[in-house]
């Protein structure tokens, strides 16, 4: 899951120039910093500090590309405990500066060419809908617009099919937002841990929403596949525990832990998880598992296989 709040200043136009010749030793020293500072799990955070300046000073990290650089110390970064969300991601665009400030360019780029995060809605044979939601939550302040319109548009449908084999994570309160249309009441969804301020933030259904709902009570299923990741899993994770859906698919990739990003190269981005998720019913998060599938079954036939469901 991505935090999105933006930080001060505009986006920058991406850029098209070559990526930089990285400074390693720099890049690395505020990788570390970043890490150390931010990290959910200090503990582990100690041991990936010291094993990166190890591999610094043994010459690990000798190379003249911004890329290659990511691809090593997101290696390096994930052997000890696998964490999806912790990298150094390399950007093929110029990146703007400030916390947050990548992700959210790119998640713009993204918005602009997919309506919104809404490609497809669709009235199937028999009554059911099927709402596709790719590439990703976007923040709410973008994609409330084009979600709301969407998921009133399915509101008188049968049965629900929300499809979230392409969705990539994004935004916990757009989760939040997408759910309050499937839920009857009020609802407790998921709590986040956040380790600035040791603190606990909890997220709820909303009581009102733009449009029509769907409901709490006709068929809702989603489909899930090795693509879905983050925010996405947390929607497929919430309606599965609150048992208001059946997951249809493929075990998902498996990262339950809301990151920050800063950038620290024009063409790198240290993305860090601030956070955990605590689901209020299962106690625990879909780090590492993955939001298993009730149905299980090979992600390009998780239609069929949700359509027969459906039909009997």
């Amino acid at each position: 899951m991505t935090t999105t709040t933006p930080a001060t200043g505009a986006f920058d136009a991406p850029s098209a120039a070559p990526a930089a010749v990285p400074d390693v030793p720099a890049v690395v020293d505020e990788t570390v910093r970043l890490l150390a500072g931010h990290y959910v799990f200090p503990e582990i955070a100690e041991q990936l500090v010291a094993l990166l300046r190890r591999r610094l000073a043994e010459g690990a990290y000798d190379v003249r590309s911004a890329e290659e650089l990511g691809d090593l110390v997101t290696a390096d970064l994930q052997s000890v405990n696998g964490d999806p969300h912790l990298r150094l991601k390399y950007h093929p665009e110029q990146v703007p500066r400030g916390q947050g400030e990548a992700a959210l360019a790119a998640m713009r780029r993204d918005f602009d060419a997919s309506l919104g995060g809404v490609p497809r809605v669709q009235l199937l044979d028999g009554g059911a809908a099927l709402l596709e939601l790719a590439p990703l939550l976007f923040p709410l302040a973008w994609s409330a617009g084009p979600l709301a319109a969407a998921l009133t548009l399915v509101a008188p449908a049968d049965a629900l099919i929300l499809d979230l084999r392409s969705n990539r994570g994004g935004d916990p309160e757009t989760v939040a937002f997408v759910c309050s249309y499937l839920l009857e009441e009020r609802t407790h969804l998921n709590t986040m841990y956040a380790r600035e301020g040791d603190r606990y933030d909890q997220s709820w259904s909303l009581p009102h929403v733009p449009g029509a709902r769907f409901g709490g009570t006709k068929p809702v299923h989603v489909l899930t596949g090795p693509s879905t990741f983050s925010a996405a899993e947390e929607l497929a994770y919430d309606l599965q525990q609150l048992g208001r859906a059946t997951v249809v698919g493929e075990t998902t990739r498996g990262g339950a832990h809301p990151r920050e990003g800063w950038t620290v190269h024009p063409n790198l981005e240290a993305t860090i998880p601030v956070g955990r998720a605590v689901n209020p019913v299962s106690g625990t998060n879909w780090e590492g598992t993955g939001v298993l599938p009730d149905v299980p079954c090979p992600a390009p036939d998780a239609l069929d296989r949700a359509l027969a469901l459906i039909h009997g």
